[in-house]
């Protein structure tokens, strides 16, 4: 996947994602792969489908133009 392909595929999977919510991110950074109210919901949901290379991160309240 090129550079801008990928990058575009991560600002789709972000802005799919629940706001204020924890998320893991495939490691590609590319589609949405668990999300949950806390960090150990999404890292419990992680051990359960038995992935342990996502990123885990949490969405903002909402989105400004800038942040993705």
């Amino acid at each position: 996947m090129k550079r801008n392909e990928q990058i575009d595929a991560r600002i789709a999977a972000l802005l799919t994602a629940p706001l204020n919510a924890w998320v893991a991110l495939s490691d590609d950074e590319t589609r949405l792969v668990a999300h949950g109210a806390t960090y150990q919901d999404v890292v419990e949901k992680l051990e359960k489908i038995g992935d342990d290379t996502s990123i885990i991160l949490k969405t903002p309240p909402s989105w400004i133009p800038l942040a993705v």
